[in-house]
């Protein structure tokens, strides 16, 4: 018997108004449950939403261009199913009319061929406990015992095993949700009576974790014959894969992070899981043996005093895992050095008037980027980046500067392109335009992207030198600190200068010492010579 569900967009977290920048989909199309519909981009990222059951494709509301929020409806779905249908809310809404929900109470004994839910027993004084992996899928035949999911604490990992045999209906849970007694896990078809025993071993088991003493790095317990190798769960997360994909991957224990999508955007399809195994069981891929990073310890700071717990900033959200990830990947030098200043502040200084007059507030970070726009075209490796593989360096033939700019919600880098083309007038005004916009909140994604070398400048506020963090996959990027008068040795005698530290931070695999200290003495040539600086003045 068919029946017509609605495919609403899940829950995309603090994003909305995304827009869709691809139809996977067509009407009349048959698709399999977690198969890619349409394709949807934020700022930072793309994801594919996917369908919810197996079906044919009724009607799509939706067309590239458009943007959806969580809880829109972008089409219609028609399935096949016996008497009881089972709908699982987070993605599907049933049009009034057209569906029926069966709901079966959770402690009920369950008779053959009766729908039932699995739930979470008992977990003694633990609450939102983290799934770490799930081991069933829509259709999977299980026994008594059988481990549905595995639960993390702080203290242990443990499996909950299912109390009856039958076939799964709908899984309700996925990797990284949370969970509590009494959550739903699974919908079961139910073939056997319930029973006890499994539910007494997994309350043993939390009751165990509960007296046993906090080891300063608890080691897990080994893992099910069904569970993949452990492998970088936040790298895995934020592969730009379809849900079809990633299961496709934990099968076969396969981390997304390693895999180099061939699909549109750099998505990856199955096929790319599939050259991946097939490289590693060749000899032509190494597989990954660092095994992650090892954690820092948990404290509850509570213990020591008063606390005030704050969330983090969507942007710090978003910068920690980039930054942390550069930090780890790229073999880090920084280069120190001073500059000269002395005359170019004069001049500074001389021009700010007229520069008043024009509306533009002419910063020292605007001659700054002038010298350094024409240091990368001297220095084109500073201005490329490492391809994927490794084995090739892309020269960029454009000059496009990020800047660091400081806002409530944290660091943002906008991005002023072409800034070779324009003397420092012009980047004055857009370091201006951009810096605004970003303490507004108002930066459009396409000005935060497509930097091929980064400027962070602290010099306004203090310090006399740092090691800032390559802005991957950029190769290099310049700190500024504080300027200050210092006595300079001229050959004859100690005289006041101005001096501005610079530190250059850049990534050793592009990069060696002698060219980075090339770099930073040309750049700092050309900020003593004010007049060669300001040529493109009209």
């Amino acid at each position: 018997m068919a029946h017509t569900i609605e495919l609403i967009i899940p829950d995309l977290g603090d994003f909305e108004n995304v827009e869709v920048i691809e139809l996977l989909v067509a009407v009349g199309d048959e698709v399999a449950r977690e198969d890619g519909l349409i394709t949807v981009e934020t700022d930072k990222a793309a994801m594919d939403i996917p369908s919810p059951e197996n079906g044919s494709i009724e009607a799509l509301s939706v067309a590239v261009g458009d943007t959806v929020s969580t809880g829109d409806v972008i089409g219609k779905l028609s399935i096949e199913v016996g008497d009881t249908v089972v709908i699982t809310p987070a993605l599907m809404h049933p049009p009034s009319g057209e569906t029926t929900i069966l709901a079966v109470p959770a402690g009920g004994s369950p008779k053959t061929g009766v729908v039932q839910t699995l739930v979470v027993p008992a977990l003694g004084d633990f609450e939102d406990v983290e799934v770490i992996e799930v081991f069933i899928s829509r259709g999977d035949q299980i026994d008594v015992d059988d481990s549905l999911v595995t639960l993390e604490t702080d203290k242990a990992a443990m499996d909950v095993p299912a109390v009856v045999s039958g076939r799964i209906e709908s899984v309700l849970v996925k990797v990284g949700d949370k969970v509590s007694e009494g959550s739903s896990l699974a919908i079961i078809e139910a073939v056997a009576h319930a029973v006890e025993p499994s539910a007494e071993k997994v309350a043993a088991v939390a009751a165990q974790t509960k007296s046993a003493p906090v080891p300063p790095e608890p080691a897990k317990p080994p893992a099910p014959p069904r569970a993949p190798a452990a492998f970088d769960n936040t790298g895995f997360s934020r592969a730009h894969a379809s849900p079809s994909v990633r299961k496709l991957a934990r099968e076969l224990g396969v981390d997304l992070a390693q895999v180099k999508g061939s699909g549109q955007k750099s998505r990856i399809v199955h096929d790319d899981i599939k050259a991946f195994v097939k490289g590693i069981l060749t000899g032509q891929k190494a597989a990954s043996t660092s095994g992650g990073l090892p954690r820092t310890p948990s404290i509850d700071f509570s213990k020591f005093g008063e606390i005030d717990t704050q969330p983090l900033t969507r942007i710090q959200k978003i910068a920690g895992p980039r930054l942390q990830a550069s930090w780890v990947n790229l073999p880090h030098v920084t280069q120190h050095d001073l500059a000269d200043i002395t005359d170019l502040e004069a001049r500074r200084q001389q021009l700010k008037g007229p520069a008043r007059e024009r509306g533009i507030s002419l910063t020292p970070l605007a001659f700054i980027m002038k010298a350094c726009a024409a240091a990368l075209k001297e220095f084109p490796k500073v201005n490329a980046s490492l391809a994927d593989d490794g084995a090739s360096i892309i020269y960029k033939h454009y000059c496009h500067l990020g800047f660091a700019a400081d806002t409530d919600r944290g660091l943002m880098v906008p991005v002023i392109r072409d800034a070779d083309k324009k003397d420092v007038y012009e980047l004055a005004t857009e370091l201006a335009k951009l810096s605004a916009l970003a303490r507004d909140g108002k930066l459009k994604g396409a000005q935060l992207q497509g930097a091929s070398f980064t400027i962070s400048s602290l010099g306004g506020i203090g310090g006399t030198a740092f090691t800032p963090i390559i802005n991957a996959p950029e190769v290099a990027i310049l700190g500024v600190s504080r300027s200050s008068m210092q006595a300079v040795w001229n050959g004859s005698e100690f005289e006041p200068r101005l001096m501005l530290p610079l530190s250059l931070s850049y990534d050793h695999r592009v990069i060696d010492g002698a060219a980075a200290v090339r770099f930073t003495t040309y750049l700092g040539e050309l900020l003593a010579d004010v007049d060669r600086l300001l040529e493109a003045i009209p």
